[in-house]
C-alpha cells in the first residue's frame, strides 16, 4: 500500500500542473493510465495563447496565467514558454455583425485589441484572398506556447519537489477507506485523504469508479493537419488566423502551416483520430480564404477537448464527495489555463481560497465549482 497526502489521476497539463503546485506544501503522487504523461490532448494541443477566444471565464482565466508563461519560476525551463505570434480574426461580409460582437466583447478583456481592416489583415498575411475578406481584427499580444516546455517544467518540478510519478496505471477501483480514498491499479493499491481528478475525457469514468454522480462531461473531436506553405512566402512571422465563425483556423508551425477545420463532433473517451471528412473541409476553407494551395497533407492528427454544458471548467471539491476535487472540463483551452488552474486547484484541496492572481482577474470560485452542476442548481 502506497500512501500520499494528495494523488492525482491524469499526467496530462491539468494534472501536471495540480501536482506541480500541490508538491510545494504535500506528499504527491500522480497516476497516469497510458505509458507515457500527455499522450491525449496536451500532446495535440494547437500551442496558442490568446485571451480572446473561449467563455468569459476561460478569457480570465487566460489572463490570469499570462504572468507565468511570461517569467516562469526560476529554474523551470531552460527555453521561454512563449513567443510573439499574434492572433488575426477574420470576417466575410456576411459576418460582420459577428465580429463587431466579437470586438465589443473582447475589449472587455484585451485592452490591446484592435480593428485592422482587411487591407492591413492582408499586409500581415499576403495568402488572405481580399474577395474573401470584408474585415479582420487584431490581437497582437497572442503568443505561441511551448506546451513541451511547459508539461516538462511540471513533470521535472514534481520529482524536484518530492513528488512521486507512475506511467501505465490505470485505475481500476477507487471507494472510501476510512476519511480519506483508495485507489486500485493493475498492479498497486494507493491511499490518501483527498484525490485530484484530472482525466480529461475520463473524468466523469473516474467519478463513477469512485461511485460519485458525473457531471456530464462531453469530450468533443477536434482534427489538425499540417500542409506545406506557398512558394515564394515567408510565413513565420504570420500570426493565427482565426474565422470569427470559429469554422477554421491556421498558423505557421515549424516552417509549414497547422490547419483545423475547428470541427467539436462528440466522441466517447478514446484515442481521438483525425475524420476525413472534416480535414477535407477544412482544406475547402482554408483554400476559400487564402491562395495557399494543398497538393498533399503531411501529416494528420486529432484530440479530444472536453466541456462541461456551460463551456466553463470545473475545479473544486465535489459537493458530495469529502476530498475528491475535479480538475476538468478545460474546453480544449487546458494548456493556455494551466498555470492559473493549477494554482487554484492546489490553493483549494489545501483548504485555502483562490489565489490572489484568480481573484484579481474577477474569478470566483462560484464560477469554477462542480457544485454548480448538483441536481438544486443544474
Amino acid at each position: 500500500m502506497i500512501a500520499a497526502d494528495v494523488i492525482v489521476i491524469g499526467g496530462g497539463i491539468a494534472g501536471a500542473g495540480a501536482a506541480y503546485e500541490l508538491a510545494a506544501d504535500v506528499k504527491v503522487l500522480l497516476l497516469e493510465r497510458e505509458g507515457q504523461c500527455g499522450y491525449h490532448a496536451t500532446g495535440r494541443s494547437a500551442a496558442s495563447f490568446t485571451e480572446n477566444y473561449g467563455t468569459a471565464t476561460i478569457r480570465k482565466l487566460a489572463g490570469a496565467s499570462r504572468a507565468f508563461f511570461e517569467n516562469p519560476p526560476d529554474g523551470f525551463c531552460e527555453h521561454p514558454l512563449v513567443r510573439p505570434r499574434g492572433m488575426i480574426t477574420i470576417a466575410r461580409a456576411d459576418q460582420a455583425e459577428a465580429l463587431d460582437l466579437e470586438l465589443d466583447r473582447a475589449r472587455k478583456f484585451v485592452a490591446s485589441i484592435v480593428r485592422i481592416g482587411p487591407e492591413k489583415a492582408i499586409s500581415l498575411v499576403p495568402a488572405l484572398r481580399r474577395s474573401y475578406l470584408a474585415d479582420a481584427i487584431f490581437e497582437p499580444d497572442s503568443r505561441d506556447i511551448d506546451v513541451h516546455g511547459l508539461h516538462q517544467g511540471f513533470l521535472k518540478g514534481i520529482r524536484r519537489r518530492g513528488g512521486r510519478i507512475e506511467a501505465d496505471r490505470e485505475v481500476g477501483r477507487i471507494r472510501r477507506e476510512g476519511s480519506g480514498w483508495a485507489i486500485e491499479t493493475r498492479d498497486e493499491h494507493y491511499t490518501a485523504p483527498i484525490i485530484v481528478n484530472a482525466a480529461g475525457a475520463w473524468a466523469d469514468e473516474i467519478a463513477v469508479t469512485a461511485g460519485l454522480r458525473p457531471l456530464g462531461l462531453v469530450a468533443k473531436r477536434r482534427s489538425a493537419f499540417v500542409v506545406d506553405p506557398p512558394e515564394g512566402l515567408a510565413i513565420d512571422a504570420w500570426p493565427l488566423v482565426n474565422d470569427v465563425g470559429q469554422s477554421f483556423y491556421f498558423k505557421p508551425d515549424a516552417g509549414r502551416l497547422l490547419v483545423s477545420p475547428a470541427d467539436a463532433e462528440p466522441s466517447a473517451p478514446t484515442d481521438a483520430q483525425p475524420d476525413e471528412e472534416e480535414v477535407a473541409l477544412g482544406v475547402d476553407r482554408l483554400q476559400r480564404a487564402t491562395s495557399i494551395p494543398v497538393r498533399r497533407i503531411l501529416r494528420k492528427w486529432a484530440g479530444l477537448r472536453t466541456f462541461a454544458a456551460d463551456g466553463g471548467p470545473v475545479v473544486g471539491e465535489d459537493p458530495e464527495a469529502r476530498g475528491f476535487f475535479w480538475l476538468a472540463g478545460q474546453g480544449g483551452y487546458g494548456i493556455k489555463t494551466a498555470p492559473i488552474l493549477s494554482k487554484t486547484i492546489a490553493a483549494l484541496a489545501r483548504g485555502k481560497g483562490l489565489p490572489p492572481e484568480a481573484i484579481a482577474h474577477g474569478l470566483t470560485e462560484a464560477e469554477l465549482s462542480p457544485a454548480r452542476f448538483a441536481p438544486a442548481n443544474a
